[in-house]
């Protein structure tokens, strides 16, 4: 019976390396010949001397251990067992074991136990399950780096700008090219980037790296991992992103920042597929889909000297351009209410019903912040518990009930409040309360452009007790003209 082979395991596993440790040639042949079709590297040895020399040299995230070696057998292994720095999964095989045996070896920490002989099935199987176990590892510290993962993937708004950019994500997506995203800072990058991941379907993870936010001497060990000793403070073997990555999608923000010393390790990665940790002899094999962003213009900063010409070919294979939120107003009208549930949810406070004129107010603003702009905003109106376009112009300048010219019938005496006049004289001492009440209101409404809703929301009162002011104002005007 043949082993099942699955196509997909090839690009998961790819950044994993094995070694075999049998005396039996035959063996040896036959495992290296079915793991090479999943595993980029598979290593043999014939026993514990051969293999501790080639376990020190290179890592090895799997060892398959055969118990009954020349020498010293699999179970004094001690090495492969209590070195952190070089921990891998070991699967033990034996044809000679007794329960005594099989439960040392689990005691030793091995992942499985298979008697010889077996069928070919049950080694995949069992190399399977332990190969799993590290990709759920990995996929859960790409999680753990993603400080974002809780941000909406959904891409809001319907306008021709972004009915394109949608469009242009579905095309990408299948293809395992570079993408290069560049728009201004806040139109949401990140965002596009994680929508060609999601159209993708690739099976490994997203993980994002600002390159701008990390130290330049750090940021090869963050992006190749680094070995034990290959530097000061470096303690453990540590994978780098790419690895973490692997079989996903690695997304590079600002890669404008990128030094130049690490702009020709990339290019060599995203030729060769390959990455070389740092202190480390070795090269492992890569499927990662590299997307790249840029508030810059890379083609300028290309002649200007701060960026390679080659890089930025290799990844200006397909490029996104985001528009700023300025050239597509139009898509105001869903973002608004869109941020309004999300952030109200996320704040655990009422959702705010907005009025139209919210929207009106901040179309006249041309948003050189973005997105991250008009979030901010509306989060602080949710917290603040202040329409938008009330704080709209608290923010410019204006007062909250801004003076201004209103003439108010008393009677057959007409009355004037002029503009500018000093706020501390307040109305005249002639005035009734009556009257001071229904020129303030009057006052509002005009300032709200005659929106009801919006003057009543600032008075504190419902938009009916306005209505029932002006229905008994037109009934005292119409009594006092008969």
């Amino acid at each position: 019976m043949s082993p099942s082979f699955d196509p997909n395991k090839v690009s998961q596993y790819q950044a994993f390396s094995v070694l075999v440790v049998d005396d039996e040639i035959g063996m040896q042949a036959i495992l290296n010949k079915a793991l090479s079709k999943w595993f980029s590297r598979v290593d043999t040895a014939g026993c514990i001397e051969e293999a501790e020399s080639l376990r020190i040299t290179n890592h090895y995230d799997l060892i398959i251990l055969d118990i009954n070696l020349p020498g010293r057998s699999g179970v004094e292994w001690e090495e492969a067992f209590t070195d952190e720095d070089r921990k891998a999964d070991i699967i033990f095989m034996t044809g000679y074991a007794d329960l005594e045996t099989a439960i040392s070896a689990l005691k030793l920490g091995a992942s499985d136990f298979i008697l010889k002989p077996f069928n070919l099935e049950q080694m995949l199987q069992a190399v399977e399950r332990c190969m799993d176990k590290r990709l759920t590892a990995r996929h859960q510290y790409a999680l753990k780096h993603d400080f974002k993962r809780h941000i909406k993937t959904e891409i809001v708004g319907g306008s021709e700008r972004t009915k394109q950019l949608k469009q242009l994500i579905t095309q990408f997506a299948p293809s395992r090219a570079s993408v290069l995203i560049e728009g201004e800072s806040g139109t949401g990058k990140e965002l596009v980037a994680r929508g060609v991941h999601e159209a993708s379907q690739r099976s490994g993870p997203f993980v994002p790296i600002n390159c701008g936010a990390i130290a330049p001497e750090l940021l090869e060990s963050e992006l190749f991992g680094h070995t034990s000793g290959a530097f000061t403070g470096a303690k453990k073997n540590r994978e780098g992103m790419f690895r973490v990555a692997n079989g996903g999608t690695l997304f590079l923000d600002e890669i404008g920042e990128m030094p130049l010393p690490m702009q020709s390790a990339l290019l060599r990665v995203l030729e060769q597929r390959t990455i070389r940790p740092v202190g480390s002899e070795r090269e492992v094999s890569v499927d990662v889909r590299v997307v790249a962003a840029t508030n810059r213009n890379l083609q300028q900063e290309v002649e200007k000297g701060n960026f390679r010409q080659d890089l930025f070919y290799r990844l200006n294979v397909l490029k996104i351009d985001v528009a700023p939120l300025r050239e597509r107003k139009a898509d105001l009208i869903e973002l608004i209410p869109f941020f309004t549930r999300m952030l109200s949810s996320e704040l655990a406070m009422p959702e705010p019903k907005w009025a139209h004129e919210d929207v009106i107010a901040m179309n006249e603003y041309d948003w050189p912040g973005n997105i991250r702009e008009l979030k901010n905003l509306i989060e602080r109106c949710i917290l603040l518990g202040k329409p938008p376009a009330h704080y709209w112009r608290e923010i410019n300048g204006h007062s909250v009930q801004p003076n201004v010219s209103v003439t108010v019938s008393s009677g057959c005496e007409i009355l004037d409040l002029p503009e500018g006049r000093d706020s501390k004289q307040g109305y005249p001492n002639t005035w009734s309360l009556k009257d001071v009440e229904k020129a303030h209101i009057m006052q509002l409404v005009d300032f709200h452009d005659g929106n009801k809703s919006a003057a009543a929301r600032e008075l504190g009162v419902a938009r009916k007790t306005l209505e029932r002011k002006y229905k008994e104002w037109d009934t005292e005007e119409s009594d006092y003209a008969q």
